[in-house]
């Protein structure tokens, strides 16, 4: 029989905020230039491996662009990153994504994410809240191999689409239900 202690709890959600800390996602990062640099390189990414994603790009009205998310988990995980607001191509905010979880879970990954505001009211809704987090208006597009995005016309009707690229590591899989972003000054 296994017994979870609170000794346990710690030495399992220190190990999974370490993994965290220790990947180049950020943190302690020189600033808003640097950022930057990374949303356009994740876009450009985005645009020449999807390049049907230009036109979901060209029918919101924001995007954010998370270009380094790093979960690691031990039982108990975690995930942080930052990123920045795009409105017509130009950055307006930058924000954190963070994200707990508890549950079976071992290894760490880091991916990309962005979410496309498809509405005026979406896009409003998230810049006037001081912790949004991403729920049931959500909705993912599957990225495709090669250059297809399965972006229907229910998937561009809905107020917040969001896409999850460039996946590398050990956690199968990678969800933002849960996350919470947060306006932050890099």
């Amino acid at each position: 029989m296994t017994r979870f202690t609170r000794r346990g709890f710690v030495l399992s959600a220190g190990s999974a905020a370490a993994l965290t800390a220790g990947c180049g996602n950020g943190i302690g990062s020189t600033g808003a230039q640097e950022l930057d640099a990374r949303v356009n390189a994740s876009m450009n990414y985005l645009y020449t491996t999807y390049p049907d994603t230009q036109d979901l790009a060209a029918k919101a009205t924001g995007i954010l662009v998370m270009p380094l998310i790093t979960e690691a988990g031990l039982w108990v995980g975690g995930s942080y990153g930052q990123g920045a607001l795009q409105i017509d191509g130009v950055t307006v905010d930058y924000y954190s994504a963070t994200q707990a979880s508890v549950g079976f879970q071992l290894g760490a990954q880091q991916y990309a994410h962005a979410l496309f505001f498809m509405t005026d009211d979406a896009l409003s809704e998230f810049r006037r809240s001081p912790g949004w987090a991403a729920g049931a208006d959500v909705q993912y597009a599957a990225l495709e191999n090669g250059s297809n995005i399965s972006a229907d016309t229910t998937t561009v009707s809905k107020p917040v689409v969001a896409l999850i690229f460039g996946q590398a590591g050990l956690i199968a899989g990678a969800t933002l239900k849960g996350t919470k972003y947060s306006r932050i000054i890099p």
